[in-house]
């Protein structure tokens, strides 16, 4: 289902900690009331996984210098990632 105030995400393997559960909803599953992030913060995430600085990668669009995340600022989950 696509409710933009709270839903799941399942991550494994390329760095990420295994068994780790971020966050919650409230008890009907309708918004998020534990450590609530927004989507620019999992493609942060995802693109740290990767090697890459969400922050420095970038294209053109309509002679633009975009960001994959954003003109808001977004930040990696660093609980969700692996430590070796």
């Amino acid at each position: 289902d696509h409710n933009p105030r709270g839903f799941t995400y399942w991550l494994a393997g390329g760095g990420v900690r295994g068994g780790t559960t971020y966050g919650a909803t409230d008890e009907i599953g309708e918004k998020a009331v534990e450590h609530p992030r927004h989507l620019r913060d999992l493609h942060a995430t995802i693109l740290r996984l990767m090697g890459l600085d969400h922050r420095r990668l970038t294209y053109f669009h309509g002679g633009l210098a975009e960001k994959l995340t954003g003109v808001v600022e977004a930040h990696p989950i660093h609980e969700v990632i692996g430590t070796g």
